[in-house]
């Protein structure tokens, strides 16, 4: 498992903002702070909470909230939902979901993230 982090831009309905974001190959799903989601958008409620394990045995964290904005990677606008997460310690993390869902590859000896515009390109079909 490896990581890289960089600046990237959000864009959401309420402002936009420069977060330092995470990519990590060893997490499932996309996540952000609760503190910066709140700057960014309106939280959409779960119905019911979600509870998300740690590594710590029988730890979870109660998940209540997720959001969905736009993001850019090189100038490249992609879109995820990310699930809000009180007390996180990074500002947002792109977990594989999202890297899979826009085919994002890492570059590990160089930390560069990797992005095909043809990817990003939506299309009417």
């Amino acid at each position: 498992m490896s990581v890289i982090k960089l600046p990237l831009l959000f864009e959401g309905s309420k402002t936009d903002k420069t977060l330092y974001t995470l990519f990590d190959s060893g997490a499932n799903l996309s996540c952000i702070s609760d503190e910066f989601a709140n700057e960014l958008t309106q939280l959409i409620p779960f119905r019911k909470p979600r509870r998300v394990y740690t590594a710590a045995v029988g730890h979870y964290i109660e998940i209540k909230h997720l959001i969905a904005v736009t993001f850019y990677i090189n100038d490249i606008q992609l879109s995820d939902e990310f699930l809000v997460i009180p007390g996180l310690s990074e500002d947002a993390i792109i977990g594989a979901a999202t890297m899979q869902k826009w085919r994002i590859k890492l570059d590990f000896d160089h930390d560069k993230v990797i992005v095909d515009p043809k990817v990003a390109r939506l299309q009417l079909v």
